[in-house]
């Protein structure tokens, strides 16, 4: 059975005993709930399922490769160069309540 559950502004399907990297969690518990569950088996929420869940254990909180960020204008000297790494949540899915 498969789940589909958005959390961070992102929908991601799942199933049991998968690991997955999504945005940071502010959490200090090692167990989360995830209840904006869209899509259950073969139960399609409208927009959510009633009373289906995803139980998910926190692994480790881990930062992203580090990307550029450069900008130019040509002809004008201007020049920026900017990095960015995003903090991310390693979760690992424990089950899901249809």
């Amino acid at each position: 059975m498969f789940a589909i559950f958005k959390t961070g502004g992102k929908q991601y399907k799942v199933k049991k005993d998968e690991v997955l990297t999504i945005e940071k969690l502010d959490s200090d518990k090692k167990e989360v709930v995830f209840e904006e569950v869209l899509m259950a088996g073969d139960k399609v929420g409208f927009p959510f399922v009633d009373g289906a869940k995803v139980k998910a254990e926190i692994l480790k909180q881990i930062r992203d490769d580090k990307i550029l960020v450069f900008k130019k204008k040509r002809r004008h000297n201007y020049r920026r160069t900017q990095g960015h790494r995003q903090y991310l949540t390693v979760i690992k899915i424990t089950d899901i309540i249809a």
